[in-house]
């Protein structure tokens, strides 16, 4: 699973373990199981606690999916200057975070159910599982091929065309597989390293095929 470094930085560590009281109580129980009593209860906060740092279910369904997405870490700009082999890294850890966080009991669960409510009046989850997780999973990652253009090391003409380029070889249709039943992949790591390599073969400059050539 991906490290502590991982969570998200918009939550406290006290909500961060309210939220993950939260996903496991969906995975355990369902939609039912997601009440204000229950989640306060499970998470040992008061109901006013929870009101106060994310208002109305809604709220609270759209903080446990953006804690979620935090799963997936991506290049943060603190300085960092990248190099092929950083770059690499990075990519690889991204890889590695979305195929895990996309095979795990919560995302499965969160899915379903917005499947389940997708032909609901009023739904809201389908729209929150885009805008706060997927889109925003999407813009970090996007911000790291940009990076690695700016760097030098990456060429494309559409940063949006490269991305999805990299989340297709990444995951490919294993998402829609679990989402139907069938069992996760046991080696994420080598599936992100192919993915990453073959991502690196299309769109990689001649910087990062000097140093991997250097590097064998």
């Amino acid at each position: 699973m991906p490290s502590d470094a991982a969570q998200s930085s918009e939550f406290s560590p006290r909500q961060n373990a309210v939220l993950e009281q939260a996903l496991l109580l969906l995975v355990d129980g369902g939609e039912k199981a997601l009440t204000t009593s229950g989640v306060a209860r499970a998470a040992n906060c008061s109901k006013e606690s929870l009101y106060k740092w994310f208002g109305d279910r809604d709220g609270l369904l759209s903080a446990m999916i953006a804690y979620q997405a935090s799963k997936v870490r991506t290049f943060e700009r603190n300085g960092e200057r990248l190099t092929a082999a950083s770059l690499h890294d990075h990519l690889v850890i991204f890889a590695r975070d979305l195929l895990e966080v996309l095979a795990g009991d919560v995302s499965l669960a969160l899915n379903r159910l917005a499947i389940g409510q997708s032909n609901r009046d009023g739904s809201k989850l389908g729209t929150l599982l885009l805008e706060r997780g997927r889109r925003q999973i999407d813009k970090r990652a996007g911000g790291l091929i940009d990076a690695g253009k700016r760097a030098g090391l990456l060429r494309f003409s559409n940063g949006d065309e490269a991305y999805h380029t990299l989340y297709g070889l990444v995951v490919s249709d294993l998402h829609v597989r679990m989402l139907l039943g069938e069992p996760g992949m046991k080696d994420t790591g080598s599936q992100a390293e192919r993915a990453v390599s073959a991502f690196l073969r299309l769109y990689g400059t001649e910087k990062v095929s000097a140093e991997a050539a250097a590097t064998v």
